[in-house]
């Protein structure tokens, strides 16, 4: 399969994870507006795909332990179905200094690529209903689409049904 690269810059530790996998990806850059209210909606509207196929990064406390779950923009993150997908019994969502510290992201470029430490992730299960989804590159105004069985695999992904709307 053929890998496409960013064109612009050194890329991000995601970019590079997919290199590195050689896993097939398409890189999509749009203008982010620091004011915008929702970073996924932005993505999914400068990419011109509709938000079931954009998918967020949010980062959870479950039982102590941090845990990435990538949901669709669309929809929100169902905390008592993430904890169920690993196990646990309650989740909150993570301290936004503490995911950042954790994963090398920003808040809002936070991609489930390439983290300064690998958290265990769950995948929303709608993902697989979609040849390609998009996830973020690793910063604001960068995403990157690849199948959800690449991403998945890349994770270690649990697929479960954690999204909700």
């Amino acid at each position: 399969m053929a890998k496409k690269k960013q064109k612009t810059g050194g890329g991000t530790p995601a970019t590079v994870a997919l290199a590195a996998a050689g896993t097939a990806y398409t890189l999509h850059a749009y203008e982010h507006n620091p004011a915008t209210p929702s970073y996924g909606e932005e993505a999914a509207e400068a990419l011109g795909v509709t938000p079931d196929r954009v998918f967020k990064t949010l980062v959870a406390d479950v039982d102590g332990e941090l845990t990435v779950a990538v949901v669709p923009v669309a929809g929100q993150l169902d905390l008592k179905a993430l904890a169920s997908a690993v196990g646990g019994k309650r989740a909150a969502m993570a301290d936004p200094a503490a995911a950042e510290r954790t994963t090398g992201y920003v808040r809002g470029g936070i991609s489930p690529l390439g983290q300064r430490k690998r958290l265990r992730t769950v995948l929303d299960s709608s993902a697989s209903e979609h040849a390609t989804i998009c996830v973020s590159a690793g910063r604001r105004g960068l995403e990157v689409e690849l199948s959800p069985a690449d991403l998945a695999a890349l994770t270690a992904a649990v697929l479960a049904p954690i999204g909700r709307g």
